[in-house]
């Protein structure tokens, strides 16, 4: 993989948007898009060509692992890393929506002030399980 510098962020609150968009921005020092619903991220990708996938799972439309699915169809994104983002905490669930390319989970509420240092060692483990 290589360095972490662009996020994809798929967040279908405003706010959440918002607060996450200082953190990793500001805070974090990425370069950020977001998007509001994973048909507006299939519209974007292309053009911003990230290096990770940041999505939250429940969305109206397509869900978070939907969207992945649909990005990873696209030719050169195959194996785009995502991390999701949910409130849901129960490990079952967490393990269940994993799969190949998926780096973790973030639970919500996040805090903003820790949120791109968990990405990044998300990220690095995630490197370190690829190698």
């Amino acid at each position: 993989m290589a360095e972490l510098t662009k996020i994809l962020h798929i967040e279908d609150e405003s706010d959440i948007r918002e607060i996450a968009h200082m953190a990793l921005d500001m805070i974090g020092g990425f370069e950020v898009m977001q998007a509001g619903c994973g048909s507006e991220a299939l519209e974007v990708i292309e053009a911003f060509a990230p290096d990770l996938i940041l999505t939250d799972v429940q969305m109206p439309g397509m869900t978070g692992p939907e969207t992945l699915v649909a990005i990873r169809a696209l030719p050169g994104y195959e194996q785009v890393p995502g991390i999701y983002m949910t409130a849901k905490v129960m490990e079952s669930e967490r393990e269940a929506l994993l799969k190949a390319h998926d780096l973790g989970v973030i639970t919500k509420p996040f805090d903003p002030t820790t949120l791109a240092t968990e990405i990044r060692e998300i990220w690095a483990a995630g490197i370190a399980d690829a190698a």
